[in-house]
């Protein structure tokens, strides 16, 4: 049975395709923007959907800067692309708080599962993005840009796909957890080693970079986490929510500020990153069934491969100085990834693995909440 947002979402799409056949296509944005928004607001009222509702925000959030860029580029004189750090370390930061020293210590308990996820994030995701950006024969920067896509971290998207999709959530967690820690070293090493001749890559430069970004937030939240634990429950709600905003403004921002280069190679670098996606969701799996691995390890393994931290990759092309080139292939990433991600854990949670074990860690926020990044 229909909700209002599904009656609301009908009439903001007859409106957006009656504007943009009747001559007045640039206010036809605003209407693709409700849409989505109404979509994205219909979707909670329903168990089978809700994880899709981010996702649909997502898209009305690229629509709008698509539609018209030049309301977020700047607020006065203040350029809004510098916001991105400031909010990548507070999505970080929240990670930090979700985490806990008996999440840390999982690593200790599954040291082969986690050395396999961390290993096939760092070598698959890079070298299928490497082969990808020399294939498509884009302008230096958009190649370096889908190489630095998969260079980077998995991200807190990764573990709500794993609890969406019946896999080992204490798994994710842990391998999102090291190969996030071990961010400063690889991401800067496989940038200098893959895309160096596409752009010039300072390691010490993105190594302290990738620090200040990740693992100071990370350890600021932990810190933090532990001497208010128990005392500021709401803020286990308020994370999630700050979370999602911040991905969005990320996204709003980058798409805002590469918008003509998205246009001139916009389908092609959707289809690029859409190979890069479902290729790491592919040999994720298939490499961790050849190992052995049990059906709830295998779909971790796969989410934790194919899932990249797409805000941090958005973040670094900022500090490289090319936020509308750089930064266009994660932001559509991001997009994508959150559309293939809750449809395959969607799929995979009517299907239950053949073994069965409760997850040794739960999520303290709603799960279906908190999305990206």
């Amino acid at each position: 049975m229909w909700n209002k947002g599904y009656y609301a979402a009908s009439v903001f799409l007859l409106l957006f395709i009656g504007l943009s056949f009747s001559g007045y296509a640039a206010e036809s944005g605003w209407a693709l923007l409700l849409f989505f928004i109404s979509l994205g607001i219909a979707f909670r009222g329903s168990a089978k959907l809700k994880g899709f509702s981010f996702t649909t925000m997502i898209f009305g959030v690229v629509s709008a800067g698509m539609y018209y860029p030049q309301y977020f580029l700047h607020a006065g004189g203040f350029k809004l692309t510098a916001l991105i750090i400031p909010l990548l370390q507070l999505i970080m930061f929240g990670m930090g708080c979700e985490l806990s020293l008996k999440d840390l210590a999982t690593v200790i308990k599954m040291p082969k599962a986690i050395a396999v996820g961390v290993i096939c994030h760092y070598t698959v995701m890079p070298l299928v993005g490497f082969t990808l950006a020399s294939l498509f024969n884009f302008p230096k920067e958009i190649a370096a840009g889908i190489i630095l896509v998969g260079c980077c971290p998995s991200g807190l998207a990764s573990n709500v796909m794993s609890y969406l999709a019946k896999a080992n959530l204490a798994l994710s967690i842990a391998v999102t957890t090291v190969s996030n820690l071990l961010a400063p070293l690889l991401t800067p090493l496989l940038m200098h080693l893959l895309a160096g001749k596409f752009v010039a890559v300072d390691f010490g430069a993105m190594a302290w970079d990738t620090t200040k970004v990740v693992i100071i937030p990370i350890f600021a939240g932990l810190l933090f986490d532990y001497l208010v634990r128990g005392r500021l429950k709401w803020l286990d709600k308020l994370m999630p929510l700050v979370s999602m905003v911040s991905i969005g403004v990320i996204i709003l921002i980058i798409t805002s500020a590469g918008r003509d280069n998205l246009v001139k190679v916009g389908l092609l670098l959707v289809a690029a990153e859409l190979i890069h996606n479902l290729t790491g969701y592919t040999l994720g799996y298939w490499l961790s069934r050849l190992l052995g691995f049990k059906e709830r390890e295998c779909r971790t393994i796969s989410l934790e491969v194919g899932m990249q931290n797409s805000g941090l990759a958005s973040g670094l092309a900022l500090l490289m100085g090319g936020v509308a080139t750089i930064g266009l292939a994660p932001a559509i990433f991001g997009a994508l990834m959150n559309v293939t991600g809750s449809s395959l854990a969607t799929w995979w949670h009517g299907r239950l693995p053949e073994e069965k074990g409760p997850n040794a860690i739960k999520l303290r926020a709603d799960p279906s909440g908190v999305k990206g990044r």
